[in-house]
């Protein structure tokens, strides 16, 4: 989820999964990188009133490993390519459901003056454009949206598409993304769609995004899971009662701006579910989404931040969610750092169960996925190790 430092491996250099193939020649390149990162999380109301203490992998970075490259065409064109393979480093499983580079896996061609195409598994425009001026880029889960509503923290990632980024033009950059739903005769459902563009100028920096994503048809019986050229985003209670929306919605604007050691940010995300015949609720449901942060920069090796994080639901349930989190980074070196994060959530109002039936509404800190009662407190001490 964060930048990571790579280390190129030179001409001539082979890997046993390659045997025999040149990792890099004259033209081209290819880079071995990754992120192991793991921590002691003590979590009050873990689940219902008990409380838990255990490792938690992937707290500031999600922890992985990844194949990079490119090779120039010539005229300024590049081919391009990146695999990518998140884990759980406590126990060795791989993430985003056993996928083997379930992170990212595309593609594709790029050129200074035209901008990249690409083709593949892929992030849409809130991870690329937003996340990286939210308090999210500095401290991650902790930072994000209550249960990750709106994709602040890149639980989703998008099948079956194509990507443009267009070049930098003083600052300024657009970005698309269309995932095929793969449905004979169903052009109409199970497609993603995705747009954003930024702005940086110095000390500023701007994004919005609007992306669409819709359900699998239902075949005639009531749906019960989300099914999707885009993964499910339904990790934690707050709307898990909404999986079996026909349609999905996130509008999202953000804003950051440094004042010397100073960060200071905010963001607005909207996000809608569209019912249909074949939903366990009707109507809309809606969560009005408003985060801040501020960070600062004692040292050239020590990040410290607070940030606070509210959603507010309407439409088919009402519910409100209050979190406010602290974090601090320190450097060792280059490539390693150790962290402490914690973070309280309160809970009101009523939420939909993902059977459909009804609730009082229930804390779930970040996007941890770990539902409470109507509060919520977590505390993580960890290391992360870039390579």
């Amino acid at each position: 989820m964060k930048k990571t430092a790579r280390n190129t491996l030179g001409a001539g250099v082979s890997v046993a999964l390659f045997a025999g193939a040149s990792l890099a020649h004259a033209q081209n390149s290819v880079t071995l990188y990754g992120v192991a990162d793991t921590g002691i999380a003590y979590v009050n109301h873990a689940s219902g009133s008990k409380n838990a203490v255990t490792m938690s992998s992937g707290n500031l970075s999600g922890s992985r490993w990844g194949l990079k490259g490119s090779e120039d065409l010539g005229g300024g064109l590049k081919s391009v390519f990146q695999l990518e393979s998140g884990f759980n480093i406590n126990t060795g499983a791989a993430g985003q459901g056993s996928r083997l580079f379930g992170r990212r896996a595309f593609v594709g061609l790029s050129s200074a003056d035209w901008g990249t195409l690409t083709a593949g598994r892929q992030y849409e425009a809130s991870v690329d454009m937003i996340q990286a001026i939210t308090g999210d880029n500095y401290f991650s889960t902790m930072f994000t949206t209550p249960g990750d509503i709106d994709n602040n923290d890149n639980d989703m990632r998008v099948n079956n598409s194509i990507k443009y980024l267009s070049p930098n033009w003083k600052g300024l950059q657009v970005e698309v993304v269309y995932g095929f739903s793969g449905l004979a005769g169903q052009t109409g459902q199970g497609y993603t769609y995705s747009g954003g563009v930024s702005y940086a100028n110095g000390p500023l920096n701007l994004a919005a995004m609007y992306m669409r994503l819709t359900n699998e048809p239902s075949s005639g019986v009531k749906r019960s899971t989300w099914a999707s050229s885009a993964d499910s985003l339904f990790v934690s209670p707050i709307n898990q009662g909404y999986q079996s929306a026909k349609s999905m919605g996130v509008a999202e604007a953000a804003a950051q701006y440094a004042l010397g050691s100073l960060l200071i940010g905010a963001s607005y995300s909207n996000v809608q579910y569209q019912s249909d015949a074949a939903s366990s609720f009707s109507g809309e449901q809606h969560y009005n989404v408003g985060k801040t942060f501020l960070a600062y920069r004692f040292t050239p090796a020590f990040l410290g931040g607070i940030g606070y994080e509210f959603v507010k639901a309407s439409g088919d349930t009402s519910a409100t969610y209050n979190e406010i989190s602290i974090g601090a980074d320190y450097n060792l070196s280059k490539l390693t750092d150790v962290y402490a994060l914690a973070g309280y959530q309160h809970a009101s109002g009523t939420q939909r169960k993902a059977d459909g039936t009804l609730q009082a509404a229930v804390a779930s800190i970040g996007s941890y996925g770990r539902s409470g009662t109507s509060s919520q407190s977590m505390a993580i001490v960890g290391i992360r190790h870039k390579f």
